[in-house]
């Protein structure tokens, strides 16, 4: 069974950074892509970024290119997302998600397993 756990979220400053991970377990993390997502209030779940199963390759949703970096540990069964930048925009819950096929291209659908999520709040 595939379980997603995400981690890192809390309250902090426009401005500063935070570094978001997300524990896989229950299979061969190094074999599927990982993607990560965000949800604002009120609206729906978005796509930010993924990473190919080897951690060769990655893709941004435009808007946040450049202030979001996703990475992988495959020993950690770990993936991150480093955000830099932060802005009272960027308050959402943050999702972590994989795939159900091995070896995919990093893109922005098609994923089958979600984590809980973790909460990120930006104060002005």
């Amino acid at each position: 069974q595939v379980q997603l756990i995400e981690s890192g979220g809390g309250l902090v400053q426009a401005g500063g950074s935070l570094r978001l991970s997300c524990v896989a377990s229950g299979r061969t993390f190094s074999d599927y892509r990982m993607g990560w997502f965000w949800q604002a209030p009120g609206k729906e779940r978005e796509f930010l970024a993924a990473i190919s199963w080897s951690g060769g390759t990655s893709y941004y949703e435009d808007s946040v290119r450049g202030r979001f970096t996703i990475s992988r540990d495959n020993a950690k069964n770990t993936v991150y997302l480093q955000i830099d930048s932060l802005k009272p925009g960027d308050t959402a819950i943050y999702y972590c998600a994989t795939d159900r096929v091995p070896y995919m291209s990093p893109g922005t659908a098609g994923y089958d397993y979600w984590g809980p999520g973790t909460q990120v709040t930006v104060a002005s």
